[in-house]
């Protein structure tokens, strides 16, 4: 095995483990928020708030929601474009774990508890994006069915892009061991 099909392996086993930590645990904001994943997609989340500013009030709140779950896809569609299809897949699991991230912050619309940037609750700050973005939709009553289906749709796409890419691995690797017979054979063959 090469070292990169080996740090791919490496690397598929820890997406495997968060999926089987993160996929069980719906709005369990101990598991969810306190993966080192919630560390990386907050900047991003903060930053998607920025990004959607010149789009109006309602898609500058969503925008944070919204950026943080295209922005592995952004990611995903470069590998893609490569032909990498473990790396596309990495970034596509990312991106259904920021589903997953999302999912408690949405559930916590009328509840109001989580704990924001600010280090204090929604309930003794204005500014919860899911409780803005569902009030003004007249949907703050589903917060709770519409956290769990991020969540569901999170744990679909991981545990999907979970399989494409232990396929990309297998392929990889299968084809490293044909190309080394090839090679071989080849040696042989010329007598060198």
């Amino acid at each position: 095995m090469s070292p990169s099909t080996a740090g791919r392996a490496v690397l598929l086993a820890i997406l495997s483990l968060w999926t089987i930590r993160l996929v069980p645990n719906p709005h369990n904001w101990n598991i969810i928020g306190g993966s080192f994943l919630h560390l990386i997609n907050l900047p991003i989340h903060e930053a998607g708030h920025i990004i959607f500013s010149p789009l109006g009030d309602f898609m500058t709140v969503l925008g944070g929601s919204l950026f943080q779950i295209l922005f592995p896809f952004v990611f995903a569609a470069a590998f893609v474009r490569q032909g990498d299809w473990f790396s596309a897949a990495a970034c596509t699991w990312w991106a259904g774990e920021n589903f997953v991230d999302v999912g408690p912050y949405i559930a916590d619309a009328r509840a109001l508890a989580l704990t924001l940037i600010g280090g204090q609750t929604g309930a003794e700050v204005s500014g919860h994006d899911w409780e803005n973005i569902l009030g003004q939709l007249g949907w703050l009553r589903f917060d709770a069915r519409i956290g769990m289906g991020a969540h569901i749709v999170g744990s679909i796409i991981m545990i999907v892009s979970l399989g494409v890419a232990l396929a990309a691995l297998l392929d990889r690797h299968t084809g490293n061991r044909q190309g080394v017979a090839a090679a071989g054979a080849q040696k042989q063959s010329t007598g060198a």
